[in-house]
């Protein structure tokens, strides 16, 4: 654990105690600073008074704190703002996440920073698997995996590789990243930010306080962020480097015809057959492939070595995961994909695809999937978006309403058996969020890791 000293005989507030609010708070108390802690889950205020902190309802006493630390699937300004960050706000104390600790305690360190609405954990990941492979002191972690103050204190000769989701980017003021990498923008979470505009706006945080001596990598794969890299161009405030998972940029890194194209100095020169790293297929992860190259070399790794990191990349959970082969059958956990676009990504790489979808709808429902409808063979619904999505389904893509995971997951296994179609998929890829029936997307994810793995067959 890191230890955040900035604070030292000062008062800090830290609302919302799962495992990075706890670990904030723990890393301040360690620090020196006088922390008063607050949950509104009485479970967690439990786990809390155990670790030795003091309990104050935050809503009506921040206690003279110097700054609240709030974590961040709080709300703070949009739909309607937590009490005690409304009285933070009103009281002029500083509101702030984990990661801004992080940033304020390990200055000497360097960091990489990664965004967007899709692929941000897969780039996370492979940077540090990169960066690791190529002899870098590497942690890996924010919004993915390890909270922020759980990762190792690197100083001077580390990197930090952190996936940072717009939540954290609100709360963050002082990190300058080294290395920014943006990947895409696309409708998302809007709710708490009031809007496109203010979630747009969020996600330029990252590149707040760049220089000359600090590097953005940019998608240029949607208007928004072409936008965005025109833009960072323009003001040449630092180095920008686009990236594309399917065509030619200037003075980047790109996919053409299946490659991974290095042009960082002009040279258009082939590094990598994307078939030779098959834990990252489909376009999208292209354009992941491409981000983590950029980052890597501008951090310093060589072209070699982060060629031969990228093939031994092992892939994550729940991103189009491959559980199991039985009889044939390919079984893909993509659980991640808790929207359409997400799901997109998936649907695009295969063909024969048994889909078990649903699940808490977002607002944008499947429409924009109907071009991908003839991969599909069968759909198996479940959870509350199942009936919204029959009916974007109906009359174009055969479905069963299964409701429950266990029921999909079967029927998906009888109805690819029986239609004997070579490479069939059993994707789960809801397009949904996973509140209705599961506590988080992982353990949707591990709940049918279970299943596939209770199924009977010949395993390939």
């Amino acid at each position: 654990m890191i230890e955040v000293s900035q604070f030292r005989s000062q008062t800090v507030a830290v609302l919302g105690l799962a495992r990075s609010g706890l670990a904030a708070a723990t890393a301040l108390k360690n620090g020196g600073a006088k922390v008063v802690a607050w949950d509104d889950a009485p479970d967690r205020r439990m786990a809390a008074t155990r670790a030795g902190l003091d309990l104050v309802d935050l809503a009506t006493d921040l206690a003279g704190a110097k700054a609240l630390v709030l974590s961040p699937g709080i709300p703070h300004t949009f739909p309607k703002p937590h009490p005690a960050a409304a009285r933070a706000r009103a009281a002029g104390v500083p509101i702030i996440g984990d990661i801004e600790l992080l940033a304020l305690a390990q200055k000497a360190a360097r960091f990489a920073g990664v965004t967007g609405t899709n692929g941000k954990s897969t780039t996370t990941a492979l940077t540090g698997h990169i960066l690791a492979e190529s002899g870098c002191k590497v942690a890996v972690g924010g919004n993915l995996g390890v909270p922020a103050l759980l990762l190792e204190a690197l100083g001077a000769d580390g990197v930090y590789v952190l996936e940072i989701s717009s939540y954290q980017l609100e709360l963050t003021h002082s990190l300058v990243l080294d290395v920014a990498v943006l990947l895409n923008i696309t409708p998302d979470h809007l709710d708490r930010h009031g809007g496109m505009e203010g979630y747009v706006a969020a996600k330029q945080r990252l590149f707040g306080g760049q220089t000359a001596k600090h590097t953005a990598v940019v998608g240029v794969d949607d208007d928004i962020c072409r936008g965005i890299f025109a833009a960072l161009t323009r003001a040449a405030k630092q180095r920008v480097i686009p990236i594309s998972g399917h065509r030619a940029v200037a003075g980047g890194v790109y996919i053409a015809n299946g490659t991974l194209i290095d042009d960082l100095d002009g040279a258009a020169q082939p590094v990598l057959a994307m078939a030779e790293a098959p834990r990252l297929p489909g376009t999208h992860n292209g354009q992941n492939a491409a981000a983590a190259y950029a980052a890597a070399r501008a951090l310093g790794c060589a072209s070699d070595a982060v060629v031969r990191a990228i093939k031994t990349f092992p892939g994550l959970a729940h991103r189009q995961e491959w559980i199991a082969t039985i009889d044939g059958i390919r079984y893909l956990n993509d659980s991640k994909a808790t929207n359409a676009d997400a799901t997109e990504k998936a649907l695009v790489c295969y063909d024969d695809i048994y889909w078990i979808a649903g699940g808490r709808p977002k607002d944008d429902g499947i429409d924009a999937l109907a071009p991908l409808f003839p991969r599909i063979r069968r759909a198996f619904l479940i959870g509350e978006a199942a009936e919204r999505f029959a009916r974007t389904l109906e009359g174009r893509v055969a479905y069963e309403m299964s409701r429950t995971l266990d029921v999909a997951v079967a029927a998906a296994r009888h109805a690819a058996l029986n239609d004997r179609r070579r490479g069939a998929v059993v994707l789960l890829s809801p397009a949904c969020a996973s509140f209705d029936q599961f506590r988080d997307f992982e353990d949707r994810g591990e709940h049918f890791r279970r299943l596939v793995e209770q199924l009977p067959g010949r395993r390939a």
